[in-house]
């Protein structure tokens, strides 16, 4: 199973949107030079979660936008964050914690969240279902799975374990559990007792036979998630580019809402090698489906009390930078406005919500 999963990775990896920008009437005009992009998938596996990426492709919005991606799988929010500030990727798609923890004077990494790509917090602690681990006290001397010690989940544990007196460097070993069935491989053979990783990955685990249960935390689920990030200069130079991706992804995800099916059914067509083996087209698509569920819960606007795509809930990542703060993630001053901007958001959503809908209907 694991080397079908290494397999797997090896196949998808990288994955390359590009559109050629076309011309406007004879074949004697010059296309207009496309924006190219590099944007950062901050996880190493890019599951049908990654639908909205090539619903846009397939429908023809990143054409309309003149808009060329090359997405790319990266171990984790963190290292995403780092080469998003070193120039690596444009743009990328982490969690906030090291966004925050970056902001601090003394840190000096300036990148900042335009678009809030998940406004339910995809994160937190899960358990197999029969586990005798009930509460976040219960981890004591326990072992906790990350997807990678670069990962949105490492500094997550750290804070939630935190949260409850626990010492995030001697009470809890944060421990590399992987991917996919990977790590439901490692958490069934008893490697990690608990799991710090997010909504998809643990629709994978329970894809793979294993159950799980979510050890809750109310203040916590409270919290925003990802969000397309850049630097600040960046940002300066290249406002086009960001309102052209955020309004393409606006667009796949309200498209992967409407018709899950055929955002998996699209995902697979432009990434074949990302279809489940040795399963029946029903079992493949109903588990696709399951990825997918998983992540549109926390897509929708309703999550943050927002009401347009992509739109930051100032006050909620103020909250949760307190919350960090309060744990001891950060120790220096940082306010909600260095970490988001909802300066583009308006842009952003110029198009028709409804007409996208309807697509999604009648797409065959």
């Amino acid at each position: 199973m694991q080397a079908r999963c290494a397999r797997s990775i090896a196949q998808v990896l990288p994955l390359v949107l590009v559109f050629a920008a076309c011309g406007a009437g004879g074949g004697s005009a010059q296309p207009a030079q496309a924006l190219k992009l590099k944007v950062g998938w901050c996880s190493q596996i890019v599951t049908s979660a990654g639908a909205p990426f090539y619903i846009a492709k397939e429908m023809g919005w990143l054409q309309e936008e003149n808009l060329e991606l090359e997405v790319l799988p990266i171990a984790g929010s963190t290292a995403c964050v780092q080469q998003t500030a070193t120039g690596a990727v444009d743009v990328s798609l982490p969690s906030v914690e090291p966004i925050a923890i970056g902001r601090q004077p003394s840190k000096g990494i300036k990148t900042k969240i335009f678009y809030t790509a998940y406004q339910g917090n995809i994160y937190g602690i899960a358990v197999p279902a029969d586990s005798p681990i009930r509460e976040l006290k219960d981890l004591k001397g326990k072992r906790i799975g990350v997807t990678s010690m670069t990962s949105g989940g490492a500094p997550v544990a750290k804070a939630l374990v935190a949260s409850v007196g626990l010492d995030p460097e001697s009470d809890v070993t944060l421990m590399v559990a992987g991917e996919g069935p990977e790590t439901a491989a490692v958490l069934k053979n008893g490697q990690v007792d608990a799991l710090s990783q997010f909504d998809t990955q643990y629709a994978l685990v329970e894809n793979a036979g294993l159950k799980l249960r979510l050890i809750r935390a109310p203040e916590f689920d409270a919290f925003p998630s990802n969000g397309f990030t850049a630097t600040d200069a960046w940002l300066q130079q290249n406002e086009r580019a960001a309102v052209a991706l955020g309004r393409s992804y606006a667009k796949g995800t309200i498209f992967a809402i409407t018709n899950p099916e055929a955002a998996v059914n699209i995902f697979w067509k432009h990434n074949p090698d990302a279809r489940p083996t040795g399963k029946s087209d029903e079992e493949a698509l109903r588990e696709g489906i399951s990825v997918l569920q998983a992540r549109i819960a926390n897509w929708k606007l309703e999550k943050a009390g927002v009401t347009k795509w992509g739109e930051n809930n100032v006050q909620n990542y103020g909250n949760y930078i307190k919350f960090l703060s309060a744990q001891g993630l950060i120790s220096e001053p940082v306010k909600a406005e260095d970490v988001v901007t909802n300066q583009w958001i308006d842009q952003i959503n110029s198009f028709d919500p409804k007409k996208i809908e309807e697509a999604a209907r009648q797409w065959k």
